[in-house]
């Protein structure tokens, strides 16, 4: 195993009010709320759901290419320099990084689709 599921962001115009819809859908509760990120979740933990606002924000369209779906999924793993060359090694592509106390770096899968490989704090 590399890592484990850690979150599913979800860009959106506004990230408070999406939140509010996934809250009542799924009976979770707000663990992170600003302006442009909002973070949904459990108190005992877990996989959480997060919004990220998008300033030109375009909505998907069911099955139509010039609409893709707009989502990303975080996967948690202990070490970054440990997981990043398994991923590299499954057909990943490393896309950017950060020096951030929370540390993440984003990769497209083989298909494009980026997915970031995270070390939350805890």
């Amino acid at each position: 195993m590399i890592g484990q599921l850690y979150a599913i962001i979800i860009d959106c115009p506004d990230p408070s009010e999406l939140a509010g819809f996934y809250e009542k859908l799924l009976s979770l509760s707000r663990l992170h709320d600003e302006p442009e990120f909002v973070v949904l979740g459990t108190a005992a933990g877990g996989e959480v759901v997060a919004f990220q606002q998008v300033h030109d924000y375009r909505p998907p369209q069911w099955s139509v290419p010039e609409h893709p779906q707009q989502m990303h999924i975080d996967v948690k793993v202990p070490d970054l320099d440990v997981a990043e060359p398994q991923v590299l090694a499954l057909g990943a592509t490393l896309l950017d990084g950060s020096d951030k106390p929370v540390g993440y770096r984003v990769y497209a899968d083989p298909a494009g689709h980026p997915f970031c490989l995270v070390t939350p704090p805890n």
